[in-house]
């Protein structure tokens, strides 16, 4: 089975940060924000990642199509995720723009330990979960990187439906 991660840059000084890859024997970072930026961690930014990732022996790559500020749409088929940024993503998640992303992300991932990196430290606060989960449908182990010491296993979204590598959120028709 193939294996993905999933981490958070969050507040890590970035040596701590390539520690926590290491400790994972991540090849590859894809940054998966939509703004790979950070005005209170610039080290995070994507200049910088693209000049000090490569120099710790891990490879950088930003796919712009996964990133995470989406917005829902009128007659949205995702009304299970109460948070309208989550809707809004779950929204985009059924377009050919995500596909292409996703389909990016695997190919990228081919013969390297790849994580998939955002800014938000708790997987389940983050688009990365969404993520996961069309990852899963793809046949891939799907680890959310917690700290050097753990990793825990990505599991798909209680309410999710699935047709094929299709995904979706409804609401609960008993609310």
């Amino acid at each position: 089975m193939k294996r993905m991660y999933t981490v958070g840059h969050s507040t890590h000084p970035f040596d701590e940060f390539v520690e926590l890859l290491r400790a994972h024997d991540v090849e590859q970072v894809v940054d998966v924000r939509s703004v790979p930026q950070s005005r209170h961690n610039p080290q995070f930014g994507h200049d910088a990642l693209t000049e000090a990732l490569p120099s710790q022996g891990i490879r950088y790559q930003w796919i712009e199509r996964l990133g995470g500020l989406r917005h829902t749409t009128k007659n949205s088929i995702n009304g299970a995720w109460r948070n309208t940024s989550f809707r809004g993503y779950a929204d985009y998640m059924q377009t050919e723009p995500f596909q292409e992303g996703i389909d990016q992300l695997c190919t990228a991932a081919t013969g390297a330990v790849t994580t998939i990196m955002c800014a938000e430290a708790v997987p389940w606060r983050c688009h990365r979960s969404m993520i996961g989960d069309a990852l899963l449908l793809r046949d891939y182990q799907v680890l959310d990187i917690m700290s050097p010491t753990s990793a825990k296993p990505h599991t798909m979204t209680s309410f999710a439906k699935i047709d094929g590598t299709r995904i979706w959120y409804p609401p609960d028709p008993s609310e």
